[in-house]
């Protein structure tokens, strides 16, 4: 049963929510270096994947169904709307007009005035929609089915004269497919709504023998937005103590749901194939989509630029995707690139932290020394922190002239630990490095006390009897351990 929303989500909220879900509906879709003659680009399309069901004989680990289970806090007047989103999969085939009769046919590559057009896999976006109202869905399970029928389109190639030299012809299969919803209260005082959707590919292709095969018919990249206007979710990763049970009885295949939009942001959903966490957003830093966002930014954005001029055209040639992200980089600006670096907040250490240097705690005259809460400082308890940028960039030594690592100190066990001071190495437990404990016990020499951005203390060291001690001090090569972690020798130095 499908009815109108009467209040709709906010499209703020939305447009933050979408961004994060078309980094999913192209994670993968196209990896550096962003041609088709990568082995990486062979095989494609690894997230998400909803094969028709007659693919399970090929390969019972690709699945034609997926599952999410979620927990809403919502009145039974509320609304849901469910967005499947998906990627079809699509074939581009070059045709080339032949000069002896001047009819079409099929080519691998097509070349016209300098630029190549390729036979390639392509991928189409489609959206569908389900919107139920929650009593009617407590009544009933609701379902939407839909067919996107098969169908191709034609692209014509001209010359620099206008002259036609050929075509790019795109075709795509029958999809079948059906997002089905099922909803019932939970057992006890508060009355949270259990909320099940679950996205199925019903398609029913010919003979399969390839996974190309099965692509032709599958959704690709499949994930789910689901809003609850007036709502809120629960946090599937971070719930409160009383729905933790209920929580741990959801099940979820295939994908993982959690709280989209901004932080403020509680009627919104993202059921994603890639794991996530709450309120996942696009880095600000971040100059476009590059199908890969769990990679840096930058090293992909130096490496692309690294390109030859021959790799580059075959890269274009590869998609029209990959065409785009070449020309946004070729062209980016210095201080875009500048940003890739890193956002760092210029915030200095919490005052009486132990071993912060003179004059960091002041608060004088400085706007990023104010920080919220802290009347010590001479910020205001209900002020925000205010936040600025210095005139030398964070990486630079210089850029803060009130630490030194040279002089700094920090108090251990009563002790003033500096430059020189011996410790013995204790690695606590929260350190995962197994190499770690090799080194307990042992002693070491603290060579400086340094800060990080986020106003942490590190000790910088050399054990004791490392014969390669010097070497590693003199490339700038330390271990690093917290306060808590050494351990004073003797009364201090």
């Amino acid at each position: 049963m499908t009815v109108a929303d009467p209040r709709p989500l906010d499209p703020e909220h939305l447009a933050h929510a979408r961004r994060v879900a078309d980094a999913i509906l192209y994670e993968g879709y196209l990896l550096y270096p962003y041609r088709q003659s990568s082995q990486k680009n062979q095989v494609r399309f690894q997230f998400g994947v909803l094969m028709p069901p007659a693919y399970f004989a090929i390969d019972p680990h690709e699945s034609a169904a997926s599952q999410t289970e979620c927990l809403l806090e919502c009145d039974d007047d509320a609304q849901i709307t469910v967005m499947a989103r998906f990627l079809q999969f699509q074939d581009r085939i070059v045709q080339g007009i032949s000069p002896e009769n001047g009819e079409l046919h099929e080519v691998g590559v097509l070349y016209v005035d300098g630029f190549e057009y390729t036979t390639w896999n392509e991928a189409a976006e489609r959206e569908q929609h389900l919107t139920v109202a929650v009593g009617a869905l407590l009544d009933q399970d609701q379902a939407l089915e839909f067919t996107l029928p098969a169908g191709e389109a034609a692209e014509p190639i001209a010359d620099a004269t206008g002259r036609p030299a050929g075509q790019l012809v795109r075709r795509w299969a029958d999809l079948d497919g059906v997002i089905t919803l099922h909803a019932e209260r939970v057992a006890g005082p508060y009355q949270a709504l259990r909320l099940r959707a679950r996205l199925e590919n019903r398609s029913q292709p010919g003979a399969l023998v390839t996974r190309d095969d099965g692509l032709r018919t599958a959704l690709i990249a499949a994930h789910l937005l689901i809003g609850a206007p007036g709502g809120r979710f629960l946090s599937m990763t971070d719930p409160p103590e009383w729905a933790a049970p209920a929580v741990a009885r959801c099940e979820n295949t295939g994908t993982w749901p959690v709280l989209a939009g901004p932080g403020e942001c509680g009627d919104l959903l993202l059921s994603s194939p890639v794991i996530l966490y709450d309120h996942p957003e696009v880095a600000a830093e971040s100059a476009g989509d590059l199908f890969d966002a769990t990679e840096i930014d930058e090293i992909l954005t130096l490496r692309t630029l690294a390109l030859t001029d021959a790799e580059k055209r075959e890269a274009r040639s590869t998609d029209s995707r990959a065409a785009d992200l070449l020309d946004r980089l070729d062209h980016l600006p210095p201080e875009m690139l500048d940003r890739m670096h890193g956002a760092i907040r210029y915030l200095r250490s919490v005052p009486g932290q132990a071993g912060v240097p003179a004059g960091a705690a002041s608060g004088a005259g400085r706007a990023d020394d104010v920080l919220a809460g802290d009347a010590r400082a001479g910020g205001v308890p209900d002020e925000p922190p205010v936040f600025a940028t210095p005139d030398t960039p964070w990486w630079d030594p210089g850029a803060d002239g009130s630490v030194s690592p040279d002089t700094d100190h920090v108090v251990v066990a009563g002790v003033r630990v500096a430059r020189g001071s011996r410790v013995v190495m204790r690695p606590g437990s929260r350190r995962a490095d197994a190499q770690d404990i090799f080194l307990a016990g042992r002693e070491a020499t603290v060579e400086a006390v340094l800060h990080d951005v986020d106003g942490q203390v590190h000790l910088a060291v050399t054990a004791a009897d490392d014969p390669a001690a010097d070497l590693q001090a003199s490339h700038g090569r330390f271990l690093y351990f917290a306060p808590d972690e050494v351990e004073p020798v003797g009364p201090g130095d």
